[in-house]
């Protein structure tokens, strides 16, 4: 059973315009969050490298319409909440140790190698550099991994998959089977979750009358893997569902975290970390 975290005073922290490439989730606070405290832990003393971080990846868009964050930008949707509370369940619900910060990253950062999890966000309208493609390539093809989450529809499918075809030109996502490892390695899923965003109150909550997709043409979930030549399973694509808003609105409607984020978000997430450490 997962129950509340405990929490500690974040310091503060404003992005204004500048890019958050090498800094960390706890230090992507504005002044919405000022009041707000935080999943708060600590590591054994001169291991900080011996843990796993939760690397999110900045990018580009072609238009702020994919979902904006605060910070900006399509691809901070979710922060600081959703890195901080799905770090802090990982290592408190496995025996892994975590690094309770996480990390903001641009692709051509050259520290992205040392970490072998990545993770990026409302796609649709993401645009990447050629020099982002060729590292992505690069990292993928050496060990790392990505998880893709949170957009939705044929439109930001079809702009999503047209950048990714220019990181691996001669592989095609291909539609997981629930049969598939991931979706059992730690906790085994009964199906493979549609996850909506938490909404407003009552009817602005449509999960809560069974309808679980942002728009109509997205009511199909889809996990999607790309693969190396050796058959690992380099990138998981979860098109149609929201597995981040899982990890962030834990704590904002106790029916919504029983229904999606105890029940498959938390589960699914880990999961995926522990294919990708593993596979």
């Amino acid at each position: 059973m997962i129950t509340g975290v405990s929490v500690a005073q974040l310091g503060r922290w404003r992005r204004g315009g500048a890019s958050a490439d090498g800094t960390t989730a706890r230090d992507y606070v504005d002044s919405y969050d000022m009041n707000r405290v935080w999943p708060a832990w600590t590591n054994q003393a001169g291991f900080e490298r011996d843990v796993f971080t939760f690397v999110r990846i900045e990018y580009d868009s072609t238009y702020g319409g994919a979902g904006w964050g605060r910070g900006g930008g399509g691809w901070a949707v979710d922060l600081p909440e959703s890195d901080l509370n799905f770090s802090y369940r990982l290592q408190q619900i496995t025996a892994m140790k975590v690094n309770p910060n996480g990390l903001i990253l641009r692709l051509t950062n050259p520290e992205l190698y040392k970490y072998p999890f990545i993770y990026m966000l409302e796609v649709g309208a993401l645009e990447f550099s050629e020099e982002e493609v060729q590292c992505l390539r690069r990292y993928l093809l050496n060990g790392g991994f990505l998880m893709v989450d949170d957009f939705w529809g044929e439109g930001e499918w079809q702009r999503f998959y047209f950048q990714i075809k220019r990181v691996f030109p001669d592989r095609e996502p291909v539609e997981l089977p629930l049969e598939h490892p991931v979706f059992h390695c730690v906790f085994p899923l009964d199906k493979k979750p549609q996850i909506p965003s938490v909404g407003g109150r009552g009817r602005n909550q449509p999960w809560r009358y069974g309808i679980t997709w942002e728009r109509e043409d997205a009511r199909e979930v889809h996990y999607k893997g790309i693969f190396d030549d050796k058959g690992r399973m380099m990138v998981i694509i979860c098109h149609n569902t929201d597995v981040g808003d899982g990890w962030e609105e834990e704590s904002t409607d106790p029916d919504y975290f029983a229904q999606f984020s105890e029940k498959y978000a938390f589960p699914l997430g880990i999961n995926i970390i522990f294919y990708a450490l593993t596979h």
